[in-house]
């Protein structure tokens, strides 16, 4: 038996609005859009709005972006990093306060490849993007080309205002680093991953790590990259324990690498911080129930979301970003495996 297709609902338009309140289209279309220098009384500008609330209208975003020039949207340009509750953090709180402003907020996952910038800029004209890593030359003139105004970081920042080499690397290595050692370790290691995505960004944190060594007059940290493999995570913890130099506490790239090398330590009949004090960092819900409770750098990265939103909106009201990335949202949560 055919059935007949069903057509997708029409979307209501200022026409359908002004049928249902009475008014001429120019009077409805005054009001939808807040035209300045029109007196309009304010019982019709009420008929107008509660005819569109009865018809579900809502702003044909493409035509208000030819009327303003730019849409109300703010994009960020996110790395290619696995996903996990640091930055869901971040973004839905960057979200909220750019909602609150009237925006919407959208996540792009950066492929590396500028002309896919270039098509997003195209397709959206965005009002606000923000770089989780500084913008290239050429990125920044295409976003010019296209009309953004609002765009963070600037081109060639200074290395504080660069995620990878701040509260996202620097900072949180050189945390971790700093409580082992305040803790009485001499001899430290750093545990990477081995998801390539991630590399620079672990490198910054081993780099952070090494610079709170060098600043205590400490030998560099043992690096390794260690897998989410128990028995993986076992060999490499039996090499350091067969070094000269044996590591007594080990800054783990996040609470998962972490979590990897107390299970390898189990494999060994080990434990922490006994035999080796682990930190993480993120402190994801897992850690309070790993064996033992695992210590953890945890970042406010709600905090610095908002920061970010604020941020957007101070420059697209024509004043300074006046933002500073600096690690002071990062701090140790204490528990038993360091």
């Amino acid at each position: 038996m055919w059935v007949p297709t069903k057509r997708p609902a029409r979307r209501v338009t200022s026409t359908d609005v002004a049928r249902e309140a009475g008014l001429s289209r120019a009077t409805v279309s005054y009001v939808l859009n807040d035209t300045p220098n029109q007196s309009i009384p304010q019982e019709t500008r009420e008929r107008v709005l509660r005819a569109a609330a009865r018809l579900g209208y809502t702003p044909y975003a493409p035509a208000r972006t030819l009327r303003s020039g730019r849409s109300d949207i703010a994009v960020f340009v996110l790395p290619d990093w696995p996903r996990g509750p640091t930055m869901t953090d971040l973004v839905d709180h960057a979200a909220e306060v750019l909602s609150g402003a009237g925006f919407t907020l959208i996540t792009h996952v950066y492929s590396g490849t500028s002309d896919r910038l270039a098509d997003l800029w195209a397709a959206l004209t965005p009002a606000a993007v923000f770089g989780m890593r500084p913008f290239t030359p050429q990125e920044w003139q295409a976003m010019r080309q296209a009309g953004i105004t609002a765009v963070l970081p600037p081109p060639h920042p200074p290395s504080e205002q660069d995620l990878h080499s701040s509260l996202w690397a620097l900072g949180v290595g050189r945390r971790q680093a700093e409580y082992l050692i305040a803790k009485g370790h001499t001899r430290l290691a750093c545990a990477l991953p081995d998801d390539p995505r991630l590399a620079a960004l672990a490198q910054g944190r081993a780099q952070g790590a090494t610079q709170a060594c060098a600043d205590a007059r400490l030998p560099p940290p043992a690096v390794a990259t260690v897998p989410l493999d128990a028995a993986a995570a076992a060999e490499i913890l039996s090499a350091w324990r067969a070094s000269p130099d044996a590591p007594t506490a080990v800054c783990a790239y996040n609470d998962e690498i972490a979590l990897a090398l107390l299970a390898g330590l189990r494999t060994l009949g080990l434990s922490a911080p006994t035999d080796l004090a682990v930190i993480g960092v993120d402190d994801i819900p897992a850690a309070r129930f790993a064996t033992p409770p695992l210590t953890s750098v945890a970042i406010d990265s709600g905090d610095l979301g908002a920061r970010l939103a604020h941020a957007l909106l101070r420059v697209l009201a024509g004043g300074s970003a006046d933002l500073v990335l600096v690690p002071d949202g990062v701090h140790v949560i204490e528990r038993n495996s360091a």
